[in-house]
């Protein structure tokens, strides 16, 4: 089969706007089907005879490090208070991109999904406060608040041919939104009695941190290091530790140390260098061509900011890795012996709606009142049904609502009932969407 170059979700060549945000998401779309894989096999695995040997194993403590210097955690929590890290590691650093120079870049472009995502996060509490007011599981409103980018991608790639790329970038941009809302919600509201020393700690790190990049520090590995110690002072401090990643992320540098003008003109140089050898014909190169290969090396890398290279090289391990392997923990729940009064509970009741019901009408409410006040603009070529489509999909929380979950509630019948009611929420949530955005004509047959 003949090479094709990457192609825009229409056929045709992408811009180098597009490009970027073309391949995220097709990663993101790849990443949701595994996503979904593993979340059903863990439901089916729970439901089981191998149902207690799963609850059992990630509750297995797990030590790393020596004596003395020792920490002891059940496998699960190394999962969602470890692995999670990095994952929102990667979330920080696409939200730094996207503030620099993606749809959050300027008032203009991010008013619409910033507005959107609001309303998206805040009529959906609302409504699950509506439901456990006055009860302990009151706790849990910031559940149905939340986005699962991977898996809302996943679904609208099955419908990439009838959705333009405005829509797709205005999905991207309100569950990013919807990532900062949630680290917000973990740090202030799901943080339990705080140690001030390891809070001390952590401002410490994130001086040196500020002086790495500051002196224009650009090998990752200082960054990697500092950043674990920076992590174990937050999960030290009763801040979930997982803020550590995206804090740590904004601290990376998103400079060139080579403009573009410059790396042509050197490279340029360089590749004339390997030009004018000699012919060789042995396996190996001169020494003057392994020179210019090795220079060649060091000069793409000095046009590439940090930032980027590091999301390039950490979104594939986080969205074909660590996400599915979070899924596969945390979803597992034992619906056996579930009544009608367990799918009523005021837990699941208000998960369900909120995702449901208050993810769409919240973004779409947020989202009129942005346009009609004039304070932000459609996507071109997207209209008011496909905007419906999309605030459908909003509603499909898996993801982020199951670590909100994990956080809110100790009481694993709770816990239990907040998974019903995620997955539920979920589910219809994503049927909806694609019932939505099926029923739509394809860009430039819909006046929006």
């Amino acid at each position: 089969m003949a090479h094709r170059t990457m192609l825009d979700l229409d056929g045709s060549r992408p811009s180098a706007l597009i490009r970027p945000f073309a391949k995220f998401f097709r990663l993101e779309a790849a990443g949701g089907i595994l996503l979904v894989t593993a979340a059903l096999s863990a439901i089916v695995i729970a439901n089981s005879s191998l149902g207690p040997a799963y609850f059992s194993f990630w509750q297995t403590p797990f030590t790393v490090g020596a004596e003395g210097w020792a920490l002891t955690k059940p496998i699960l929590h190394w999962v969602n208070d470890g692995l999670m890290a990095l994952f929102f590691f990667v979330v920080g650093l696409e939200i730094k991109r996207e503030i620099l120079i993606g749809e959050l870049s300027s008032f203009r472009k991010a008013s619409l999904p910033i507005l959107a995502a609001m309303g998206g996060m805040l009529v959906p509490a609302l409504i699950y406060l509506g439901f456990n007011h006055g009860l302990d599981t009151a706790r849990g409103w910031g559940i149905p608040m939340a986005t699962d980018i991977a898996f809302a991608l996943g679904i609208l790639a099955l419908l990439a041919r009838r959705a333009p790329v405005g829509l797709k970038v205005f999905l991207t941009a309100v569950a990013i939104i919807d990532d900062i809302g949630a680290v917000l919600v973990i740090a202030l509201f799901y943080t339990s009695k705080v140690s001030l020393a390891a809070l001390g700690l952590a401002a410490g790190v994130l001086v040196v941190l500020a002086i790495l990049n500051r002196m224009g520090v650009r090998n990752p590995m200082p960054y990697v290091l500092v950043g674990l110690v920076l992590w174990l002072a937050v999960l030290k401090s009763g801040v979930h530790a997982t803020v550590a990643g995206v804090v740590l992320a904004f601290f990376i540098p998103a400079q060139r140390a080579v403009d573009e003008q410059t790396f042509l003109e050197r490279a340029q140089s360089i590749l004339d260098a390997f030009a004018g050898e000699r012919p060789h014909l042995g396996p190996m190169p001169t020494d003057v061509q392994r020179d210019a290969i090795q220079s060649l090396e060091i000069l793409s890398e000095a046009a590439e900011a940090p930032l980027a290279r590091l999301e390039e090289r950490l979104h594939e391990w986080v969205a074909f890795a660590i996400i599915p392997l979070f899924a596969f923990a945390n979803a597992g729940v034992a619906v056996q012996a579930a009544s009608a009064d367990f799918f009523l509970n005021p837990v699941t009741l208000g998960v369900t709606v909120g995702l449901l019901l208050g993810k769409p009408l919240g973004i779409l409410l947020f989202s009129w009142g942005t346009v009609r006040s004039g304070f932000g603009d459609l996507p071109s070529g997207v209209s008011w049904r496909q905007i419906s489509g999309v605030a459908a999909l909003c509603g499909v929380g898996f993801t982020m609502s199951l670590f909100i979950g994990s956080l809110a509630f100790s009481l694993p019948e709770s816990l239990e009932h907040a998974k019903i009611g995620i997955l539920l929420g979920s589910f219809l949530s994503a049927l909806a969407g694609a019932v939505l955005l099926r029923s739509v004509a394809p860009a430039g047959d819909e006046t929006a």
